[in-house]
């Protein structure tokens, strides 16, 4: 009987370090002996860079519109310790649906069963954290994801960008969609960050899978064009990214959320904003006080 093959998707709104959190839990694995495929989904191409000292690589659709017909191994390059980088990439710019290319790549690996080919044991869609369109969506409403995690910090709109993740599961949940394993909080520097994050979780039915706090050594590492895994192994930020990748590999029981309504959220907001606004004035001196 073959092997299962863990599949999961990252989503996180543009800009809050979804790539950077994807690509050192790849490269985190693969240092415990995990044979990794990184899959990024965002039409920029750029989800892989840091796992190979910030180059590009050809992506899946511009291959395909080159030649007819393409081989997936044309499209996969290795990266840091021998994971496997491939780039869906999307439509030229202005022309078609983003999410084109995440459909299309999907189709043509199963088409020529390279996850069974490779023995891979982990696949890690990176994908942008949009589930309005159908293309980011199809992780999701397909299950080729069988466990989805969302990258959020504390600030509004990511949450509101994690909410609307929510929504999504939770729509296809009954027709064989995946399922959230819980929610990577990035940036977590402040007492407060923590606190709404841990509020959020707890009112939308889900969890935190690790603490992610911003640090220099990340940007450090990205200038190297590597993750922080590649180039300060041995660093805190490392260790967090470790524990991460380690939780996320034992993880096996991903839920339904429930989401907030759109009334609910502003309502939420709203008092963290007010509370926020205590805080910083003296009013309060914890958020246990209110909330």
């Amino acid at each position: 009987m073959a092997k299962k093959i863990k599949q999961i998707a990252i989503y996180g709104k543009g800009g809050i370090g979804k790539s950077t959190t994807t690509s050192n839990i790849s490269a985190a694995l693969s240092t415990m002996g995990y044979k990794v495929m990184q899959f990024g989904c965002d039409p920029k191409s750029d989800s892989t860079n840091t796992l190979r000292d910030g180059t590009y690589i050809p992506t899946v659709l511009d291959t395909l519109r080159e030649k007819n017909k393409v081989n997936a191994h044309d499209v996969i390059f290795g990266g840091f310790n021998g994971i496997h980088c491939v780039e869906a990439g999307g439509p030229a710019p202005g022309v078609g649906c983003a999410g084109r290319g995440i459909i299309t790549a999907v189709q043509l690996f199963k088409e020529q069963r390279i996850f069974e080919e490779l023995d891979l044991d982990v696949v890690i869609y990176d994908v942008l954290g949009d589930v309005v369109c159908g293309g980011f969506a199809v992780p999701v409403r397909e299950g080729i994801a069988e466990h989805v995690f969302t990258v959020s910090s504390s600030d509004f709109m990511a949450v509101y960008a994690a909410n609307n993740l929510f929504k999504g599961i939770q729509k296809y949940s009954n027709s064989g969609g995946a399922l959230l394993g819980g929610v990577i909080a990035n940036s977590i520097n402040q007492p407060y960050s923590k606190e709404i994050i841990d509020d959020f979780v707890a009112r939308t039915n889900t969890q935190v899978m690790e603490y992610v706090p911003r640090s220099v050594t990340v940007t450090q590492s990205e200038l190297q064009g590597k993750t922080t895994i590649e180039a300060a192994p041995d660093s805190e930020q490392a260790k967090i990214y470790k524990r991460l990748a380690a939780r996320i590999a034992d993880h096996t029981d991903s839920k339904v959320p429930s989401p907030l309504s759109i009334e609910e959220l502003k309502h939420w907001a709203a008092k963290w904003g007010d509370h926020l606004l205590a805080l910083e004035s003296g009013q309060v001196t914890s958020s246990a006080e209110a909330i």
